[in-house]
């Protein structure tokens, strides 16, 4: 009976802190999974419901978080039995569903906190029906911690601090991010890494593949190279994360990454959607390049819409500075605000604001001093 009543406790609690785990990574980015909800909207023709797709995200973390926290303090257990046993039914045919036809790449259940395939989610989604079941089938025998009148207070009280936090993430960036992008990560190699370069060739009759360090192969060998061809290559370097799939461009095509990730100190201004925008974040940003040009301080704008709405906003909002563009999605995962604000040094994410905390004229000064010590993090 004791390890009974252990198996049928310890599963309340296992799936209560996936819950209230899948909840909080989710609901420290409300943007990130509103992004994610929309390719759901996108990927299911409901493209109409984008416009609710924040208020969703909110909805459904402090959803998913309450039944984490109600399963983990024995909060009103048998109603929440139910709400689980209904959520990870639906999420388990969902994930079954996306699984098979793959409408989108990622479900997104962690956030970014962990990537799972669409496989790997209905597995995980699989696995954990085993303690929902027991909870399920034994909410009867659970008692609750407290009186039915402090588990109202704490209800309410787990609510109202998630969906402030949520929305206070919203109004900042996350304070928790897990994305490549994140302060103290390298995105461009370092000058002095050593660079290695593999190269993959096939042979031709046999179908046979093999991958060479070059220039470790016998490419001065006519017979072999007649015998074998090319089929691609990859480069390494001896450099702690570096990772960026951005391709930031000029007007005419040229490509100004390195220049904008490279520099000693570059303030980059990055609006996914300049048209999204809110007035006072494209208020801020013209006062803010106006500072940096005073202080001698590159500035650029990063962004993913068209030219000549670029051209109407920089009239508009006295954006005197340089203008580039790149992928949306990529602009997303840089920073979550619209517009933000990032500072590169020499290769590395050096800071990163939303526009609500855009930097002073006297923070600024703080700023520049602090990249004469910047310490990179470790990945």
């Amino acid at each position: 009976m004791k390890i009974k009543y252990l198996f049928i406790h310890l599963s309340r609690l296992i799936i209560g802190a996936v819950f209230v785990f899948s909840g909080f990574v989710k609901g420290v980015d409300p943007l990130g999974t509103a992004f994610k909800l929309e390719d759901y909207f996108s990927a299911y023709g409901t493209l109409w419901a984008s416009d609710y797709a924040l208020a969703l995200s909110i909805f459904l973390c402090t959803f998913e978080f309450f039944i984490g926290v109600a399963l983990l303090f024995s909060l009103h257990i048998r109603k929440t039995a139910w709400l689980l046993l209904f959520t990870m039914s639906f999420f388990t045919l969902l994930t079954f569903y996306d699984a098979l036809y793959s409408p989108v790449t990622d479900c997104g259940c962690f956030g970014d906190a962990i990537k799972l395939t669409n496989w790997e989610t209905f597995y995980k989604n699989l696995v954990l029906m085993l303690p929902t079941l027991v909870v399920f089938i034994n909410r009867k025998r659970f008692r609750p911690m407290v009186m039915p009148l402090l588990q109202n207070i704490l209800a309410v009280a787990f609510i109202a601090s998630f969906v402030w936090m949520s929305v206070y993430q919203y109004e900042h960036e996350p304070f928790i991010d897990f994305r490549p992008w994140k302060v103290g990560n390298r995105m461009l190699p370092d000058p002095d890494a050593e660079i290695r370069v593999y190269v993959k060739y096939q042979n031709k009759e046999t179908g046979e593949v093999r991958e060479y360090l070059s220039p470790n192969f016998p490419w001065n060998d006519p017979e072999w190279m007649a015998a074998w061809e090319f089929l691609d290559q990859r480069t390494e370097f001896d450099s702690d994360h570096i990772v960026h799939g951005l391709m930031a461009e000029d007007e005419s095509g040229n490509d100004f990454t390195q220049f904008l990730l490279g520099s000693d100190a570059m303030f980059v201004i990055v609006s996914w959607d300049a048209s999204r925008a809110p007035d006072r974040g494209w208020n801020k940003a013209s006062a803010l390049i106006e500072m940096l040009t005073e202080a001698n301080q590159h500035a650029a704008i990063l962004t993913a819409s068209l030219p000549e709405e670029m051209d109407v906003l920089r009239r508009n909002y006295q954006l005197d500075t340089d203008v580039f563009y790149a992928d949306g999605t990529t602009l997303k995962t840089m920073v979550r605000s619209n517009p933000g604000l990032m500072l590169f040094h020499k290769g590395f994410v050096a800071g990163k604001w939303h526009f609500n905390n855009f930097p002073g004229p006297g923070e600024l000064d703080a700023i520049l001093d602090g990249l004469d010590h910047f310490s990179p993090k470790k990945p």
